[in-house]
């Protein structure tokens, strides 16, 4: 396993920010890492990058222990800060080569990391001079410089706009597939668009740890269906094991089944029976923004 954690606790003081978890991670995931404010995500992050010591439990980064092995922990990571901090007045070449040189690395890794990062146009500007999109390709380079399994992403997205949103998320696909991702986030649509799996954590404990295309709980659907005339939603309530009903827009209207079986052919007899035409009927996913609100409202 590229990151295994086992009964992990973190206590500060009488406050339990972990309480016993426990996850593994296998080369070439992309994990996404989603927890409110004060959930945990922070204090897991630094202990997997030996920043801080468990109060009790073991985490394993490349089979190296954090809190017996730190540096060969660090020296077999790549990690980016959410604060990404740089070196504004050096050049992007002369940082990265300062960070080779940090990190033993050989200067040979400097160009890899520049194509793959898509940094090419800019490396002769100083970092200052760069948008906020390039300041965090530097961030990646100089995470990628000792050419990692393990990549670890704190916040990489924050502030950036669409288009820079697009490459970043492309960027860190593509490393993906060769590296283990760790990846914490707030943003929902950037776990959907970028990650395999996604652990949620809520008041230290996880709550969650789904692959991306499980989302959905065997025993629930939500379908989706236009209808050519508007319905009143108590009226779609009455159908059997519905458990929610909303008008999204206009005729449509998502209704949740608590029921594996499928309900498409209930609401086409429906419409049949009321002299609706139905313009578009389909089965969804639930939501990782639904399952999110759902396990961490309390």
């Amino acid at each position: 396993m590229s990151i295994s954690v086992t009964t992990i606790t973190k206590n500060y003081g009488k406050q339990i920010a972990l309480d016993s978890i426990s996850f593994t991670i296998r080369k070439g995931e992309i994990t996404g890492f989603l927890g409110p404010n004060g959930a945990g995500k922070s204090t897991l992050m630094k202990i997997l990058t030996t920043y801080l010591k468990p109060t009790s439990g073991e985490a394993l980064v490349n089979n190296f222990s954090t809190q017996t092995q730190s540096l060969d922990v660090q020296k077999s990571i790549g990690y980016l800060a959410e604060s990404n901090p740089l070196y504004p007045e050096m050049y992007v070449r002369e940082y990265l080569k300062f960070q080779a040189e940090l990190n033993s690395a050989s200067l040979s890794r400097i160009n890899e990391v520049i194509t793959l990062t898509g940094l090419t146009p800019e490396m002769t500007k100083k970092i200052k001079h760069l948008s906020k999109g390039y300041k965090q390709r530097v961030g990646l380079a100089a995470a990628l410089i000792n050419d990692p399994e393990v990549l670890i992403l704190d916040e990489p997205t924050t502030g950036l706009d669409p288009n820079q949103l697009k490459e970043i998320r492309a960027l860190i696909k593509n490393i993906g597939k060769t590296k283990t991702v760790l990846l914490s986030t707030h943003i929902m649509q950037e776990v959907e668009a970028i990650c395999d799996r996604v652990i949620i954590i809520n008041k230290g404990k996880i709550v969650a740890d789904k692959k991306m295309e499980n989302l959905r709980d065997e025993n629930e659907q939500i379908i989706e269906v236009e209808f050519d005339y508007r319905i009143e939603e108590i009226a779609l309530m009455q159908f059997n094991k519905a458990t929610a009903v909303k008008n999204t827009r206009g005729f449509v209207y998502e209704i949740t089944f608590s029921s594996s079986i499928d309900m498409r052919p209930a609401i086409f007899d429906f419409a049949h029976d009321n002299g609706l035409k139905i313009l578009q009927l389909v089965k969804k996913n639930r939501s990782l923004e639904q399952l999110f609100q759902q396990l961490t409202s309390n």
